[in-house]
């Protein structure tokens, strides 16, 4: 798949507490013609992994045609959702197992724009670390503060 992929998206979530004030940023790159756009947002009470998700989910919604994917988060529970617990919630119906009987999924609301999302597109992810100097994980995490600074009049 990796020489077929068309777009590249980083994403980065961050919170202020957790619960607290959060943030999203996202870089999508168009490969073929080396375009870029940013796009950060904010939601005043919120969790890290929300807005990790809100961040993917921002990013994939900008596509207006089906694509070949190369998705780079430092979010483990974004990662791991993708590629083993989503297929195992939709069976049954977006509920987990927790001490032996099944509890709604966290965030299924956006968890199930994302399934949704992937269904019109090839997606590939890969984890980068957090904050290891990553040039774009780095950017994102920058516009993801940025976000919910500018909201709380810090910046």
């Amino acid at each position: 798949m990796s020489s077929s992929i068309e777009i590249h998206l980083f994403t980065d979530g961050a919170c202020s507490g957790n619960p607290g004030p959060g943030g999203w940023g996202l870089i999508l790159r168009h490969l073929p013609t080396g375009k870029e756009t940013e796009r950060s947002g904010y939601e005043p009470d919120t969790t890290n992994n929300r807005m990790e998700l809100r961040a993917v989910v921002e990013g994939l919604t900008l596509l207006k045609r089906s694509c070949q994917i190369e998705l780079f988060t430092d979010s483990v529970y974004v990662g791991k959702g993708i590629s083993e617990w989503m297929p195992k919630w939709k069976r049954q119906n977006w509920q987990r197992k927790e001490k032996n009987k099944l509890v709604p999924v966290a965030n299924v609301d956006l968890w199930v724009q994302l399934d949704e999302l992937i269904c019109r597109h090839r997606v590939k992810y890969t984890r980068v670390a957090g904050h290891s100097g990553h040039p774009e994980n780095d950017r994102c995490d920058e516009l993801a503060v940025a976000a919910y600074q500018r909201a709380l009049g810090r910046r």
